[in-house]
């Protein structure tokens, strides 16, 4: 099962022995043994039973709430784990140390070259897609990173690679009603970027959930900067499994025609766009599927999934960072 998002309005989450149920409108619409949820994710307003918070708690499942259109607003976790020592060592790498510069030229190779990959994929499907100057770009980003010992500087390959990369995704999309200018965030408003962040939020639940199995402060990052409230290791972590994971998602649904224009609406104020109800069901599906496909790990040699991936890179960060492996290998898939 892994993840479970509760989207219906005024749900009531309550547990029945073993199992969690999810009812609304007087009806049981969900009916799941806890042994087989790794997160739950609200999507809108729900009420949750203290039964079920005091399992989630024991059980060290972590449960995030987000508006109905993606935004992130806060998440109930278990107990750091006692694992100290990691805590210590991501303490002590913090600022311009050799670690954390080590750390950020993962964070910002792995981001850009699963970028480079996705273009190159795309130019071989299509070959009337010229992406060539993007791709120069962006191995351009790519090239003096491991040169580079400045975490500001690292910033700035990352912020001109990721220019590179979204100044062609127009040109990824094979549907001719979905337009996309630019990155928008704040609120998105254009469907292809309201995929983007909604999607993006639900990275980060699940990379900031396998940071707190391992043991981390996903608070305290190295390449996103401190801000109260912004969990900055698991942004950091993210960068790398952006278009690995969400990206390619929200173009699979675009490019398939799984989902149309009239899966979106507006907001009449802000302008805000967000997925309708049978819209977010689509998206949460396909975004589920693509977290339980399997891959080779290019570092470990064995398949696994991309959810189990999320803790695999967080082990070997922790790793890094405890003096047993020399190098922190970010995942990297052509």
């Amino acid at each position: 099962m892994g993840t479970l998002y509760v989207t219906q309005t005024d749900a009531f989450i309550g547990k029945v022995d073993e199992r969690l149920t999810v009812k609304a409108e007087q009806k049981t619409i969900m009916d799941i043994p806890l042994i087989k949820i790794e997160g739950i994710v609200v999507l809108g307003r729900a009420t949750i039973s203290p039964a079920v918070v005091n399992e989630l708690l024991e059980r060290h499942i972590c449960l995030t709430f987000l508006t109905q259109n993606g935004r992130y607003l806060g998440r109930l976790e278990p107990e750091a784990t006692k694992n100290i020592f990691v805590r210590k060592a991501q303490w002590q790498a913090v600022g311009e140390s050799e670690p954390a510069i080590h750390l950020v030229r993962g964070f910002v190779r792995g981001k850009l070259k699963n970028y480079r990959h996705s273009l190159l994929r795309t130019q071989r499907e299509h070959p009337d897609t010229d992406l060539n100057n993007n791709i120069t770009r962006l191995e351009n980003a790519i090239a003096p990173i491991e040169k580079t010992s400045s975490i500001d500087s690292l910033r700035g390959l990352e912020g001109a690679g990721s220019a590179a990369y979204f100044g062609c995704f127009q040109q990824l999309i094979k549907t001719p009603e979905f337009k996309f200018e630019a990155r928008k965030r704040r609120p998105p408003t254009d469907p292809v970027n309201a995929l983007l962040s909604f999607g993006y939020s639900l990275l980060r639940h699940d990379v900031q959930s396998a940071l707190n199995i391992v043991g981390f402060d996903p608070y305290l990052g190295y390449l996103h900067v401190e801000r109260y409230g912004r969990p900055s290791l698991a942004l950091d972590l993210m960068e790398e499994f952006r278009p690995l994971i969400v990206d390619a998602v929200v173009l699979s649904l675009i490019n398939k025609r799984s989902l149309t224009l009239t899966d979106f609406t507006t907001e009449p104020l802000s302008g805000a766009v967000s997925l309708t109800k049978e819209g977010l069901h689509t998206f949460l599906r396909t975004y589920q599927q693509k977290k339980l496909s399997s891959f080779k790990h290019p570092v470990m040699g064995n398949k696994c999934t991309y959810q189990e991936s999320f803790e695999i890179q967080a082990r070997l960060l922790s790793k890094y960072l405890m003096n047993e492996i020399d190098k922190y290998p970010p995942l990297v898939l052509k």
